[in-house]
């Protein structure tokens, strides 16, 4: 039973970057939250259908990130058996797989625009959601996977039940599965509630994921906790009757999600108090910008910010337009908000402020934008509680 705890309000697709025409025929849905009490699983409680989100205008690129085009590598450089066969689930742009050999290499894309790229790039690439039908095609054209790897992509897919039972199903016996997705302790710690939008029907507890998978006749064996997107763990899982020997990371995480009351919804109760104080505290702070005549802009058209402008009620009023270099969205308007969205290398030197959209990137952007801030321009977060970094 699910258990409503957060209201995020009235939210657009929030990749959906749109142009002038479109504003009037937006779709929007109520965007709730909830505590699953048989599972421990955070999750909408309703969910958007996946094609209106998936589809051949999908606008997010991996490859867009130097910091996720290195965590890749280095992840794929850790496998040195080269003749694996390998499949992601969710390949985007291509990003992972450019690591690995094409000719033992499968991908599964849902995007259509992204799934002709890794089929040119001769990674074969089916243009599918990830079901358990799906799974058994694969099976029977090129056999079972020795790694089958997902990236911020699990979390994407509404019926968890049928996604870890394929993947049993195509897993090779002395496989693994290995994923990564945001942490829901992170998000607790930083009160980065933006990590809840649309795509992400989920954010995962490693307590959850046991759950979920040992009763799919899956078992998790490892878990890392890494610094991409503002906290993720990579979950390592092989069959059940299986499994090696548990790394003693798993029962590390456990007992600190234990600690926090990731099982408890009365956590998340109190977390609602949070994300309601930092709508508060943001828009207060930008007000006050705005108010001394200081020109804001926001660094990074990003699913995160859609949440956050949507939720807070921000628009073109404080911020003057969205900084970003990924084609697709060059020339449109935010989702929901419909603040413009321009390109440019470098923030220029009229912005005064620049409010964080992609704060998960806040390195990799503070060290390109060294002149912004040798001249007294400023970075906002609220992450983990609204401030002038």
């Amino acid at each position: 039973m699910k258990v409503n705890f957060l209201n995020l309000g009235k939210q657009p697709i929030a990749n959906k970057f749109i142009t002038e025409s479109e504003k009037s025929s937006e779709f929007f849905y109520n965007l709730e939250v909830g505590f699953d009490l048989d599972t421990c699983l955070v999750t909408h409680m309703n969910y958007v259908d996946p094609p209106m989100m998936f589809n051949e205008n999908y606008a997010y690129r991996g490859s867009m990130s130097q910091t996720m085009v290195k965590h890749f590598k280095e992840f794929s450089d850790t496998f040195k058996q080269k003749d694996i066969k390998v499949l992601e689930i969710g390949s985007n742009d291509g990003v992972f797989l450019k690591n690995w050999n094409p000719t033992t290499t499968y991908a599964v894309e849902p995007c259509a625009n992204f799934a002709a790229e890794t089929n040119n790039l001769g990674y074969k690439t089916y243009n599918n959601f990830w079901t358990y039908e799906l799974s058994e095609q694969i099976k029977s054209e090129v056999g079972s996977m020795d790694l089958i790897f997902a990236a911020n992509c699990i979390c994407h897919i509404p019926d968890l039940d049928q996604t870890f039972k394929a993947v049993k199903n195509l897993l090779s016996k002395s496989g693994i599965f290995v994923f990564e997705d945001p942490s829901l302790a992170q998000m607790i710690n930083t009160n980065s509630y933006d990590q809840i939008y649309d795509e992400h029907p989920h954010v995962f507890s490693v307590i959850a994921l046991k759950n979920l998978l040992e009763r799919n006749g899956l078992a998790i064996v490892r878990v890392d906790n890494t610094a991409v997107h503002g906290g993720s763990n990579r979950i390592s899982v092989t069959h059940l009757k299986d499994a090696v020997p548990q790394d003693i990371s798993v029962q590390n995480n456990i007992e600190f999600e234990m600690m926090l009351g990731l099982n408890s919804i009365d956590t998340f109760h109190k977390f609602n108090f949070k994300v309601r104080q930092s709508k508060r505290d943001l828009v207060e702070l930008l007000t006050k910008c705005k108010e001394l005549g200081k020109k804001i802009i926001s660094y990074g058209a990003t699913s995160k910010s859609t949440t956050v402008f949507n939720y807070c009620n921000i628009d073109s009023k404080l911020i003057s337009y969205v900084i970003d270099t990924t084609p697709e969205k060059i020339g449109k308007l935010t989702p929901g908000s419909h603040i413009p969205i321009i390109n440019t290398s470098q923030i220029e030197t009229d912005v005064d402020v620049a409010y964080l959209g992609a704060w998960n990137f806040a390195a990799e952007i503070m060290n390109k934008e060294k002149l912004y801030v040798q001249r007294g321009g400023k970075f906002i977060t609220h992450v983990p509680i609204v401030k002038f970094i």
